[in-house]
């Protein structure tokens, strides 16, 4: 494939408010789908690689609100989480909502790499806005999940994105770690419509699944929260093994 820089991929499709679709894989189901992706399919290259190192750490409540209004289903939800592109040397604070009709919206400001693991002062008062509209004392948040994976991130003909994320593994607040070397996460991005990797997936059987980094491996490694809606995940992909 011919790859494209990130300065590209932004400028023709940040797809910053948008729909995501996710999907749970094992490796093989995800590659044999990706090799049919249609001619003209870019992949992101940074630092010349093209499956970059991703880190994130989730901060949350001790009452664990933001993985309880996703648990529950609840309309309106957050989520707050430093973004380190490993390889690079890169870090974010993202502050993502989910609105009507399935929305979501991203915003993020720039963050020293060396504080991925804590929220700053400058991170708090950068998400306190969104916060105090739920109802969250941002001073109460804590660290309480740490994810890394390599990332792959696709730009198809038609203006989407998906990000394919392999090498998936999820470690706690006690450094319980979690290794799913199997699994494979597909998430498409658009403005709304299906892509045309969404179609390849629904043509081979595949539907979109109740999925978040964050909840369903915090479910995973605390089998007593609730986790109704990521039943199927965690059954297929998670105690099956």
């Amino acid at each position: 494939m011919r790859t494209i820089s990130l300065e590209e991929l932004n400028a023709v499709a940040s797809l910053q408010t948008r729909v995501d679709r996710k999907y749970a894989l094992h490796a093989d189901a995800a590659r044999g789908i990706l090799e049919t992706l249609p001619e003209g399919t870019r992949v992101l290259e940074v630092a010349g690689a093209t499956a970059p190192r991703y880190a994130s750490m989730y901060f949350d409540t001790p009452d664990l609100a933001s993985f309880r209004m996703a648990a529950h289903s609840r309309r309106r939800r957050f989520k707050l989480r430093t973004r380190a592109y490993v390889d690079s040397r890169v870090a974010f604070l993202e502050v993502k909502t989910r609105g009507a009709r399935s929305v979501t919206v991203k915003d993020r400001l720039d963050y020293d790499i060396r504080d991925r693991d804590v929220l700053t002062d400058d991170g708090k008062t950068y998400a306190e806005p969104v916060l105090a509209d739920l109802a969250v004392d941002p001073d109460a948040l804590g660290p309480t999940l740490r994810t890394r994976y390599r990332r792959t991130t696709y730009l198809l003909p038609g203006g989407s994105r998906a990000t394919v994320d392999t090498a998936l593994e999820w470690e706690d607040a006690h450094g319980t770690v979690l290794n799913r070397p199997h699994l494979v996460i597909v998430e498409t991005k658009s403005t709304g419509a299906a892509s045309e990797l969404d179609r390849l997936l629904w043509r081979a059987g595949h539907r979109p699944a109740s999925l978040s980094k964050y909840g369903t491996g915090l479910a995973a490694l605390r089998p007593a929260l609730p986790a109704n809606k990521w039943t199927r995940v965690l059954r297929r992909h998670f105690h099956a093994a």
